[in-house]
């Protein structure tokens, strides 16, 4: 086994981990919403919690899709790691700035999530372009 061999399947189970942990999270934060917060907070910070849950479940199924395409190829496309990291850091910042905007009311945090956002975007762009290369 190479080094390369070692450093791609522990790519791979870290994307599949950490894939699986949020998307866990995610259905944790939307029971959450719906069962603690309903009556908690406003409409509007009920809808802003649930679509930061919405989004960390999306990205942790694209981040899922990235670690199965690193485990099928010999050797991975660098934007196709940079593309599970992308979607990791989109998460923290995009739907962890909506979950504490929403429970604090800190409004400069809805001037954050753009850049975790823009993160998401930058993933999905560097996905694409992996699978354009991609040698399977």
């Amino acid at each position: 086994m190479t080094i390369l061999n070692l450093k791609l399947g522990l790519m791979t189970q870290i994307f599949l981990s950490v894939a699986a942990i949020l998307g866990g999270l995610s259905v944790a934060a939307g029971a959450f919403a719906t069962h603690a917060l309903r009556e908690k907070i406003s409409e509007r910070s009920l809808e802003v919690f649930e679509t930061g849950a919405r989004y960390q479940m999306y990205h942790a199924l694209a981040l899922f899709l990235v670690a199965l395409l690193i485990s099928r190829t010999e050797f991975p496309q660098p934007t196709l790691v940079a593309s599970g990291w992308l979607f990791i850091i989109g998460i923290a910042i995009f739907s962890g700035s909506l979950y504490v905007l929403s429970l604090t009311g800190i409004k400069f945090l809805g001037a954050i999530a753009p850049l975790g956002g823009t993160a998401l975007i930058a993933g999905w762009g560097a996905l694409a372009f992996a699978a354009w290369n991609l040698k399977l």
